[in-house]
């Protein structure tokens, strides 16, 4: 067991672990962080997706020690604390979701990608998003509500987070 200090949704946690344990175990299991999904445990599905000093990264294959103190963690519910997040407003406008999984997920990965470029193709999304798997398909849905972000963006909408 060590102790980890670390900042997620620019909180400070302290946590006893073992070094070993990836980072999504600590953020549900012992922060209590569940919008953070375990899908594949193997870093190839996307679920996990959290930021890490913005940067979308797989939690489930990061083990704590290999985080450095001041990192900025942030996971699904650090941009649900923005209510007017303008990736979730485009998600709920092109009802992006079926099952609702994957989808903490894509959103993370979207809004890097719309931090990273304010106006991707559908090349770029498709690109960007392919490390994020839906198994329900709503890949098209998904990429229409990262246009319609970034049009709400350019028009003025904040992209906070």
């Amino acid at each position: 067991m060590a102790t980890f200090h670390l900042t997620v949704n620019k909180k400070p946690y302290t946590i006893d672990a073992a070094p070993d344990m990836p980072l999504l175990w600590a953020l549900r299991d012992l922060i209590g962080l569940k919008g953070t999904k375990f899908g594949c445990g193997m870093a190839l599905c996307g679920a996990c997706t959290i930021h890490l000093d913005g940067s979308p990264t797989r939690s489930c294959q990061l083990p704590l020690s290999v985080l450095r103190p001041g990192q900025e963690i942030t996971t699904i519910e650090g941009i649900s604390e923005h209510q007017d997040h303008v990736v979730q407003r485009a998600w709920i406008k092109e009802q992006v979701p079926q099952c609702g999984y994957c989808q903490s997920g894509q959103i993370m990965s979207a809004v890097a990608l719309l931090s990273a470029n304010s106006n991707p193709s559908d090349e770029d999304i498709d690109n960007y998003m392919a490390g994020n798997i839906c198994r329900c398909g709503t890949y098209p849905r998904i990429r229409k509500a990262i246009h319609t972000a970034a049009k709400m963006t350019a028009a003025g909408s904040r992209l906070p987070g």
